[in-house]
């Protein structure tokens, strides 16, 4: 719900959860089908990946430079201005040798946050400890969801494999601690490829 499936918004399901109700979503155009039942049981997949959304309309902010390495508070200075222009962070990807960090935006607030980032971060410009500030247009997240793909071997190599035979680029990645979602950003020309790949390869089309 929370990439791209337009259904029923996830925070609507907290409360629920909390109580331990199940909720049922339904298809108004098919009134007779059974729909989906959401619980904090749930049914997992035997395939490990029960489902695969996207979000589009979203820009990728890349904050790079070789000075950032070991610069204590650079990254939450970073984040704090983001926090100040009110701005939504859709997923963070940052590499181990802490050289680049990344996150998506909606693409109508990209374009403030960068700004602001550049006036907050000047210093650190002009001193070469940031090298760039970038916004990369016309991106998409795209997310493999599922309770099975915790502790499951061969999963993201399932996904970036299916992502490889189709010829798609992945251009950032984020996996969650609870490692019931890998997400990943995507040309937005390539999401709805991506979502099909990915699809395909977990056969998600066919009945379990």
């Amino acid at each position: 719900a929370y990439y791209g499936a337009r259904v029923l918004h996830y925070k609507t399901i907290i409360p629920a959860f909390r109580q331990r109700i199940p909720v049922r979503i339904l298809n108004s155009f098919n009134p007779d089908h059974a729909g989906t039942r959401v619980s904090v049981e749930g049914n997992p997949s035997a395939r490990g990946v029960k489902a695969v959304t996207s979000i589009r309309g979203v820009i990728l902010v890349a904050i790079s430079g070789t000075g950032l390495q070991g610069i204590p508070g650079i990254v939450a200075k970073m984040f704090d201005v983001v926090a100040a222009q009110q701005a939504n962070v859709l997923m963070i990807s940052q590499a181990s040798s802490e050289n680049n960090i990344c996150f998506v935006l909606s693409a109508a607030e990209a374009p403030q946050v960068v700004a602001a980032l550049r006036t907050a971060l000047e210093f650190e410009l002009v001193r070469g400890h940031i090298e760039e500030i970038a916004a990369e247009q016309q991106v998409a997240i795209v997310a493999a969801v599922g309770d099975r793909m915790r502790g499951a071997p061969g999963i993201a190599a399932t996904v970036f494999g299916a992502l490889g035979e189709a010829g798609i680029n992945v251009i950032a990645i984020s996996q969650g601690s609870s490692e019931r979602n890998i997400s990943l950003v995507v040309a937005e020309r390539d999401a709805a490829g991506a979502v099909r790949a990915i699809h395909r390869a977990f056969q998600l089309d066919k009945s379990t």
